[in-house]
């Protein structure tokens, strides 16, 4: 009799508990801020770490991808901070797919630079895509970063305003193109440090 009502006042607990604002919106926790637990880094894994409940990206060529159950992902709102420090280079790939080496060939990838003077496609750009000329972030300051895909339509903004835009032709040939998959971070080379947090998702379709 006393672990029936054990059970019953756990249950209710279990059920009064409210959700948080953004699981009641829809959106999912991708990054725990402790530990890389549903990723999974390609070649070179010693570029990933976790700092003061951020991802730190630095080091050789690598790319982390999110291996989680509920990939892959078609339309979604993804949002995540990120900061860099001076002359980084880094990005976002979606509908990707893990891969061991090498710069992913599936899907599109949206540009992390604001200061990195090799490239001048700056935050932003879906690359070689739509270009952005122009850093709407600075180095050394956390910024938001969002990227709407519905359908063949992707939108990128950076805190809050709209900077790219792009409608992919129905007949765009090669794997560099929407369609479904996962999402992957990008260590870009030793000289460039990036942070990701607060990454999320929520889906669309």
């Amino acid at each position: 009799m006393k672990s029936s009502r054990y059970l019953l006042t756990l249950l209710m607990l279990c059920i009064a508990l409210p959700l948080s604002a953004a699981e009641q919106d829809g959106w999912k926790t991708l990054f725990d801020g402790k530990s890389l637990k549903g990723w999974k880094a390609s070649e070179n894994k010693d570029s990933w770490s976790v700092e003061d409940g951020a991802i730190k990206v630095n080091g050789e060529r690598s790319h982390l991808f999110y291996v989680g159950d509920d990939k892959p992902f078609k339309d979604f709102h993804f949002e995540c901070q990120v900061m860099t420090k001076e002359n980084s280079n880094s990005g976002i790939f979606i509908h990707t797919k893990f891969q061991d080496s090498g710069w992913p060939s599936q899907g599109y990838e949206a540009q992390i630079n604001n200061t990195y003077n090799k490239d001048p496609q700056k935050t932003g750009t879906l690359y070689n895509t739509v270009k952005v000329l122009e850093a709407p972030a600075k180095d050394n300051e956390w910024f938001k970063y969002e990227i709407i895909v519905e359908g063949q339509h992707v939108q990128i903004l950076i805190d809050g305003k709209k900077v790219m835009d792009y409608v992919e032709p129905k007949d765009k040939e090669g794997t560099v193109k929407l369609s479904e998959g996962t999402f992957a971070l990008q260590a870009h080379d030793p000289g460039s440090t990036v942070y990701f947090k607060d990454i999320k998702v929520k889906r669309l379709d």
